[in-house]
């Protein structure tokens, strides 16, 4: 009887030790790659860098993914013109973007509703007073996924 309950003891550590290595192999290929077909591009993305385009507009680009954050949090922008771009890398977790209203010095229309995992999106809106300018994701605001554009005193 001893030898039985070994044995199934150590088959129980084997099938323990054996679904932990599956469950990390699984969440390390996974987050750790980042090489899919929308994630590609977001990897050559200077992720909070303002950059002036072409048309004179300035473009900033922010990424999210499963663990409720925005990277950067924050970035500064000078007053004008805005086109942010937000991009998913999450594997499972569905995104928005949400400026607070009512807690900058100025109301954003502008915003995200879904941005569904590997989806980036673009929105464009303009900025006149300088200050900070609270956002969130309202799906993990409890979370703590927040983050603030500061628009900058000179343009």
């Amino acid at each position: 009887m001893r030898a039985g309950a070994r044995r199934r003891t150590a088959a129980l550590c084997a099938g323990a030790v054996l679904a932990v290595g599956a469950l990390t192999g699984c969440g390390g290929d996974d987050g750790g790659d980042g090489g899919g077909g929308d994630g590609t591009s977001a990897s050559t993305e200077v992720l909070g860098v303002v950059t002036i385009a072409e048309d004179g507009v300035q473009e900033v680009t922010i990424r999210t993914q499963d663990d409720y954050v925005f990277t950067p949090d924050t970035f500064t922008v000078a007053p004008g013109k805005v086109r942010l771009t937000v991009v998913n890398a999450a594997d499972e977790m569905t995104h928005n973007l949400k400026f607070d209203e009512g807690e900058g010095p100025e109301p954003i229309g502008a915003g995200i509703d879904f941005l569904a995992p590997g989806q980036e999106l673009t929105i464009d809106f303009e900025v006149a007073v300088p200050g900070d300018h609270p956002f969130t994701c309202t799906f993990h605001t409890q979370l703590g996924q927040v983050g603030t554009m500061t628009v900058s005193q000179g343009g």
